[in-house]
């Protein structure tokens, strides 16, 4: 019964979500190209909010669980496990204070309203994985643009996502790149649960009635450690050990 009444309900929310990434799409062009970098983060701030309430019509619901204090005029460094594309909006809006930006593959920056618009030039960086060049280039540019703004990175160290919440192991090149470009930085880990749910029938019918958590855990200053690889192991045991296997 329960995945009978997901399709329709998967229509419901696939009409909600194409019309949202449409509408978006201009605001976003206009606020970049004539009002500037505040007015289109807003627009992308205001766009995630809605993503999220598209995702209410599957019966989704969210928890951000965050009992820090995060500064504002530091770098951040938010790790997490990754578990669907449905970690992200949440993630944005409520960091959003810390302007949030995207580690991504190169395939993205391109054919998807709104989604490309924002991570061509939303100050996200886009990576050819197949171009271990390229991708140090630009990630060494990236790094340095989030040291100079103080503004926020998200990593996703698995490379791909869980799809059934089992944690893959962490790839830690990027991170060490990060940590040594990025010295001033305040690392926030942060374990996300039940995103795979989403997709547990496949991309049609989606998943419904899910509660997807997400759980801060206490930021370090990356200049206090001294150790990087011992860093890394710690932040994956932290994020992995909160990550639930409840069906």
């Amino acid at each position: 019964m329960r995945k009978l009444l997901a399709y329709p309900l998967t229509v419901l929310y696939c009409i909600a979500f194409g019309l949202t990434l449409i509408v978006f799409h201009p605001i976003q062009w206009f606020c970049y190209n004539v009002l500037g970098y505040q007015a289109h983060k807003w627009s992308v701030d205001v766009l995630q909010f809605c993503l999220m309430r598209c995702l209410n019509i599957l019966g989704t619901r969210f928890t951000w669980q965050n009992p820090y204090t995060i500064p504002e005029n530091r770098p951040l460094l938010i790790i997490s496990n990754h578990q669907s594309m449905y970690d992200i909006s949440p993630m944005i809006w409520h960091m959003r204070k810390h302007h949030v930006k995207f580690v991504a593959k190169q395939e993205l920056g391109k054919g998807i309203p709104s989604v490309s618009f924002n991570l061509r030039h939303g100050g996200s960086v886009l990576i050819n994985r197949k171009n271990p060049r390229q991708a140090l280039a630009a990630m060494t540019k990236f790094a340095q643009y989030i040291e100079d703004t103080k503004r926020a990175a998200v990593i996703f160290p698995e490379g791909t996502r869980s799809k059934n919440g089992q944690p893959k192991p962490f790839k830690t090149k990027g991170l060490e790149l990060l940590f040594k470009k990025v010295p001033s930085a305040i690392i926030v880990p942060i374990t996300v649960n039940n995103s795979w749910k989403m997709l547990r029938y496949g991309k049609f019918p989606m998943g419904i009635g899910n509660h997807i958590k997400f759980k801060v855990h206490e930021p370090i200053k990356l200049n206090e450690v001294q150790e990087h690889s011992e860093l890394i192991k710690t932040i994956e045991r932290t994020i992995t050990s909160a990550i639930t296997q409840d069906k």
